[in-house]
């Protein structure tokens, strides 16, 4: 998985953990020829963590080297970090990131655990293990977490490494397993479908799975209706708005009535057909089950003749881009890293 040089989902909620956890000092010239690592660390700042700050070792250097890279991949001396720990730990440290990566996640600290599988896959970018537990991390980091951002990154993230091991492993059948659950977190029915049918192919006749298969074809069971659904708003996708408006209208009085999605493409469906008044209503009922979607509120503005409602509508837009506008400048901010 490639964590350098791309927009890191995660970084700025994890950079927030090293002003806790980490101080950064240059080491002496007379130790950087001592280890051999003097082209590689002089006058390089190098981070210490604070637990162990009365045993500095050569091993618990490089702990605070990854846990720093891990943070931050494109940290400005992740080079030089990278170098030493292949110089001196050499490639059993991965392992025992891995393994220390493990013990973090049992702990239920989820986002500490997942700066270490980063900081395995900067070593190793192509281990499976690292690959399959950075996403096991991400998924339990948004199954805690209580802010939408937050989730909805961690569970992006989670989703993209959990493709990337059953890409890598496609024999490893709990990658599909996981994978179909987020798959099926986003909405994406038919995907989970096809990704448990997978599991179930690979662990059929494994009796230590039995509990695991029972579990998913009951998940199964649950998904024609909402793959329907899914269907329905791919005809819209694709143009076919008067079969999109058929297969949805049968689900508006069912369980899903609720699901902002079904109303929302039932409305484009119908403003596409010229539809207008109708569509006016869907999408006030999707923007009742989704009241934050400028998309909606966009919509409406643009079909309706109403100026009370497209003033409000359009205060209401202005209000939210401006709050999400302060919500990026944070993250941001929480993006430096700064020296302590």
């Amino acid at each position: 998985m490639e964590l350098r040089n791309r927009e890191d989902r995660v970084k700025a909620y994890l950079v927030r953990l090293l002003q806790d956890n980490v101080i950064f000092d240059e080491l002496s010239y007379d130790f950087l020829e001592k280890v051999g690592v003097m082209d590689e660390l002089k006058d390089v700042p190098v981070p210490i963590m604070k637990k162990h700050l009365d045993s500095i070792s050569t091993v618990t250097l490089g702990e605070g080297m990854a846990f720093v890279m891990g943070a931050d991949p494109d940290f400005e001396h992740t080079d030089s970090y990278i170098k030493y720990i292949n110089k001196v730990l050499g490639e059993e440290f991965p392992k025992y990131l891995i393994n220390q990566g493990v013990e973090t996640a049992a702990a239920n600290d989820f986002d500490y655990a997942c700066i270490l599988f980063r900081a395995v896959l900067l070593l190793e970018p192509d281990m499976p293990d690292a690959l399959y537990c950075y996403a096991r991390a991400c998924k339990d980091s948004y199954e805690l977490g209580d802010e939408e951002d937050y989730i909805a990154r961690f569970k992006a993230e989670s989703i993209e490494a959990f493709e990337l091991v059953t890409l890598a492993r496609p024999e490893f059948d709990m990658g599909f397993y996981f994978l179909g659950y987020g798959y099926l977190n986003l909405g994406l029915y038919i995907k989970a479908k096809l990704t448990w049918d997978d599991f179930m192919r690979l662990t059929d006749g494994n009796e230590e799975k039995n509990e695991l298969r029972e579990e998913i074809q009951g998940r199964l069971s649950l998904l024609e209706e909402p793959i329907n659904i899914e269907k329905g708003y791919n005809m819209v996708l694709n143009g076919d708005y008067s079969d999109g408006v058929n297969m949805l209208q049968k689900y508006t009085d069912s369980e899903y009535k609720t699901w902002w999605p079904l109303w929302y493409y039932l409305a484009t469906a119908k403003a596409e057909q010229g539809m207008v008044e109708e569509a006016v209503e869907d999408y006030k009922v999707a923007l009742k089950y989704s009241p934050s979607n400028i998309e909606i509120m966009e919509r409406l503005i643009d079909l309706s003749d109403d100026q009370v409602m497209i003033d409000k509508y359009t205060k209401k837009v202005e209000v939210i881009k401006r709050n999400i506008e302060k919500d990026e400048e944070i993250r941001k901010e929480m993006s430096e890293l700064k020296y302590k």
